[in-house]
């Protein structure tokens, strides 16, 4: 878009997830909107060493909202980001005006289980920071501090964008991503009882922390060491235990998996400990005495909670009887960051959606129109011909927004244009899927030519929306 001269009429970005990672990255050079070269060629330097990431992991430690999205948020920043961005968020207010504006989302992990519609979303910008649908927010450089009944109690240091990004984009907080892990003996719902999932989501985890903490050391002893603690852990959960669980009862089975998740982390404690002795004996120490105890606790984007006995009738009870509150992964809801942009806050002509979600084609969009209705915003209506595509999608579609509506521009990643029918789209699909390791510097190469071609490939269509809006725009005026 910036070579083809559109970046220019962005007001606002927007991201979830992974996609904030990118978000931070991009941020990060002050003129990033009109140096986009230099943008792509930070994701080719080298990455962050582990002490590197491990000193600032210990000064997370002394704080009173240390949780596993710091481990996470570390460990993705040093690993696959390549960079430890210690920038606040607050500092983009007085940004360059030229680059969009951004604004992350998440949502708050007690008010979406519960079901709260007011308490769910909750999105960040360089000024404010809040619940979108109830209108209440904070200053983000104080996004973090102690609050009761509205009144600033203590002012703590804001957030950095390294424990934002772990905020942000932590999928393993949420218990559905065990199921990319379940071993075959485990796969039936004999045996797939809550302790069993508690048991697969520690193991989980520990599996991808080590997997991230690999893509920050080099010495060939350390990596070969890290590979022999996931292989101990992945033949634990693999050795199929069904006989031992036939005749348990439930209760029995629940103590039976507790255990075998203290053995995951015993065998972690004790690699650490046989390790030989020398710097990455000290790191792997280090990292194991933060983590283990966290992973127990299993607590995921601790922050302050400014609406902590708020006097607000439309603050729900998730939020009004605890001073903390927890903020995750907003992909498990939408995987696209719609809700900040829709209704008379930003009151907004025209969203370009990239599309590059795992799941179903359309489905981020259909959510976000479900989403629309349950909070009384206009969102356009979707021909039901387009969801036909699902399985081989245009490049591109233009969802057209009538009165109040916005119309969007939605853009497949993978399509018919650069796939010649429905199982290579599928194939691309699982080649580029979301949920693996970081790409090697063939894949990155790739996905950007990919989308570079997606977005020149459609730049007449990109220009008529945009100059519609702007005519919108003169007649709302």
């Amino acid at each position: 878009m910036e070579k083809d001269g559109l970046v220019d009429t962005l007001l606002y970005l927007g991201g979830v997830s992974g996609s904030t990672w990118a978000m931070a990255s991009l941020y990060s050079d002050p003129q990033w909107s009109s140096n986009m070269d230099a943008a792509v060629s930070r994701l080719s330097v080298e990455g962050v060493y582990l002490e590197q990431a491990l000193s600032w992991l210990s000064e997370r430690a002394k704080e009173e909202h240390f949780s596993l999205s710091d481990v996470w948020g570390v460990l993705t920043s040093a690993g696959i980001m390549k960079q430890m961005d210690l920038r606040h968020l607050s500092d983009e207010a007085s940004r360059n005006a030229t680059n969009p504006y951004p604004i992350y989302s998440a949502i708050e992990k007690q008010c979406f289980a519960e079901g709260s519609v007011g308490g769910r979303w909750f999105e960040m910008s360089p000024h404010e920071s809040g619940f979108t649908e109830m209108g209440l927010f904070v200053n983000t450089s104080l996004l973090g501090s102690k609050f009761k009944s509205g009144e600033l109690l203590e002012t703590k240091p804001e957030m950095d964008m390294v424990k934002l990004q772990g905020l942000l984009g932590c999928a393993l907080a949420h218990e559905e991503m065990v199921r990319e892990v379940i071993p075959p003996w485990m796969n039936t719902p004999e045996y797939l009882d809550s302790a069993a999932l508690e048991y697969l989501r520690l193991y989980n985890a520990l599996d991808q922390l080590l997997s991230l903490t690999r893509t920050t050391v080099e010495d060939p002893t350390a990596l070969a060491d890290l590979s022999q603690l996931q292989k101990i852990l992945k033949d634990k959960i693999h050795y199929n235990v069904s006989p031992l669980l036939q005749s348990k009862t439930s209760e029995d089975r629940k103590e039976f998996f507790q255990q075998q998740g203290a053995d995951l982390l015993s065998a972690f404690e004790t690699w650490s400990q046989n390790l030989n002795d020398g710097p990455f004996k000290t790191h792997a120490s280090m990292l194991t005495k933060q983590v283990i105890p966290l992973l127990l606790k299993w607590e995921w984007g601790t922050t302050g909670n400014f609406l902590y006995q708020y006097k607000d009738t439309s603050v729900p009870a998730c939020l009004l009887s605890t001073d903390k509150m927890y903020l995750v992964d907003a992909g498990l809801l939408i995987n696209v960051g719609y809700p900040p942009f829709l209704g008379d806050k930003r009151d907004i002509d025209l969203i370009i959606a990239p599309e590059y979600s795992a799941g179903n084609m359309f489905e981020t969009m259909t959510l976000a129109r479900d989403y629309a209705a349950e909070v009384n915003k206009p969102f356009p209506k979707i021909d039901e011909k387009i969801l036909e595509d699902k399985d081989l999608p245009e490049s591109c579609y233009v969802i057209e927004g009538k009165e109040k509506e916005p119309s969007i521009i939605y853009m497949p990643l993978f399509n018919r244009q650069n796939c010649k029918d429905a199982k290579e789209f599928q194939a691309k699909m699982e080649e580029f899927s979301t949920f693996q390791g970081p790409f090697s510097q063939d894949k990155i190469d790739s996905v950007l030519e990919i989308s570079k071609a997606n977005m020149k490939n459609n730049r007449e269509t990109l220009l008529r929306e945009i100059k519609k809006a702007a005519l919108r725009r003169q007649t709302k005026n």
